[in-house]
C-alpha cells in the first residue's frame, strides 16, 4: 500500500494539554485566588476524577445527569462546553466564575504543547510532498494553536467534529478529511492515540497507526514509525 496521505488526530498525538494541577493554578492565579495545599488537591483531584480537563486525564465517572449530552459533546460547541464546566462543576470552587475560566483556558495555545518529534514528522511529510489533515473530536477552532506553536504550515486541512456535527469513530468524518485532501480513503493513513474514536478510520477504507497518549516528556519519539509508514 503507497499512503497518499496522513490523517492526524490533535490531543494525544500532535499535542498535550497541560497537567491538571498547572490548568487549575494558572486559572486561580489569574483570578487572583489563594486557596490551601489542601483545598488545591483536592480540587485537583476532583477534576480530574470528573475529567473536567478536554483533552486531559479521561473520566472516572460521568454524573447520571451529563451521560447524554457527555456522550455527544464534540458534535457541536455549545455540548463541548457544557459538558466540560457541567463536568468541573461537579467539584466546589470557590468561585462560580473559575468553570468558565477553566475552560477558556484550555483552549488557549499556551495551554497546549507540542510532542518533541511533531515538527520534524510534519516537516518530512511536507517534503515528501504527503498531504497532512487534522481530524479532531473538538468543540473549538485548534488552528490558533497550530498557527501559535508554528505548524499551520505543514497541515492542509483541519476537519473538527463540531464543524460537521459528527463524531470520531463515525467514518463520514474520516471521508470528509481524505475529500478535503483529494485522496481515496483507501490510500490514506490515519494517526491516532484512541482505539475507538480513530479506530473508526478503518471502516472508512483507511489504515491506522495508533500512539500512546502520554505526557510530553515521556514520548519522545512516538510519531517517527509514521516516517517509515510513509517513505
Amino acid at each position: 500500500m503507497t499512503i497518499k496521505a496522513v490523517l492526524f488526530d490533535f490531543s494525544g498525538t500532535l499535542f498535550r494539554i497541560e497537567p491538571v494541577a498547572v490548568w487549575l493554578r494558572t486559572v486561580l492565579d489569574e483570578a487572583g485566588i489563594a486557596v490551601s495545599p489542601e483545598e488545591f488537591s483536592r480540587y485537583e483531584e476532583g477534576l480530574t476524577f470528573y475529567g473536567a480537563l478536554p483533552g486531559g486525564p479521561a473520566a472516572r465517572q460521568v454524573p447520571p445527569a451529563l451521560a447524554e449530552l457527555w456522550a455527544s459533546r464534540d458534535r457541536t460547541a455549545e455540548h463541548h462546553r457544557a459538558a466540560f464546566t457541567g463536568a468541573a462543576r461537579q467539584v466546589g470552587l470557590p468561585d462560580p466564575a473559575l468553570y468558565d475560566a477553566l475552560y477558556e483556558r484550555h483552549m488557549t495555545p499556551a495551554a497546549w504543547s507540542p510532542y518533541p518529534d511533531t515538527v520534524e514528522v510534519l516537516e518530512t511529510l511536507r517534503r515528501r510532498g504527503i498531504p497532512v489533515g487534522v481530524v479532531s473530536n473538538i468543540g473549538w477552532d485548534l488552528r490558533p494553536v497550530f498557527h501559535a506553536h508554528g505548524l499551520d504550515p505543514y497541515v492542509d486541512t483541519y476537519t473538527l467534529s463540531y464543524e460537521h456535527g459528527v463524531q470520531k469513530p463515525d467514518p463520514r468524518l474520516f471521508r470528509t478529511a481524505c475529500e478535503a485532501l483529494g485522496q481515496d480513503p483507501h490510500d490514506a493513513l490515519m494517526v491516532g492515540d484512541d482505539r475507538r474514536a480513530d479506530g473508526g478510520a478503518r471502516d472508512a477504507g483507511c489504515a491506522v497507526h495508533f500512539v500512546d497518549h502520554l505526557p510530553v516528556e515521556d514520548r519522545p519519539d512516538g510519531l517517527l514509525p509514521v516516517l517509515d509508514l510513509t517513505g
